[in-house]
């Protein structure tokens, strides 16, 4: 930058005058601090962030190469239809009638056990209500069918 100064001469005039100090800089800003707190608040928010632990249930599904025979004399039979539809020893009953019939069914044997036949396409909600209805029945075991391979 050049500025224009009265320089002690002999003739009095004017001269340009180059001062080093008024230059411009072109530095970039730091932003050393600025990936500081971007780093500390990432650790913040993953310190505190709360996970979410779906309740499931422990179901150990049976391997159909591996499956055992069920006597199904022996067993109550439950099946669930495409469809949606419940049946109970071959007769269709309402889901809100099951745990009932269940219990009643169930008071006088000496194997509590149910085998549960779904449909593929059967809804899991469906299939979950029934594993619930069953457990408050008084069903020992509520075993699956699976197709073999």
């Amino acid at each position: 930058m050049r500025w224009w100064a009265r320089i002690p001469s002999c003739t009095g005039r004017r001269a340009p005058v180059e001062f080093e100090g008024l230059r411009r800089s072109h530095s970039t800003p730091n932003l050393t601090p600025l990936i500081d707190i971007v780093f500390l608040l990432l650790v913040f928010f993953m310190l505190t962030a709360h996970f979410v632990d779906d309740e499931s249930i422990a179901i150990d599904l049976p391997q159909a190469e591996d499956s055992a025979e069920l006597n199904n004399d022996a067993a109550l039979e439950l099946a669930i239809t495409p469809q949606g539809d419940i049946l109970l020893q071959g007769e269709r009953t309402a889901l809100t009638e099951l745990e009932a019939q269940l219990q009643r069914l169930l008071k006088n044997r000496d194997d509590k056990a149910i085998i549960l036949r779904g449909d593929r396409n059967a809804r899991l909600e469906q299939v979950v209500a029934i594993l619930d209805i069953s457990r408050r029945a008084g069903a020992d075991a509520v075993a699956v069918m699976t197709q073999e391979p």
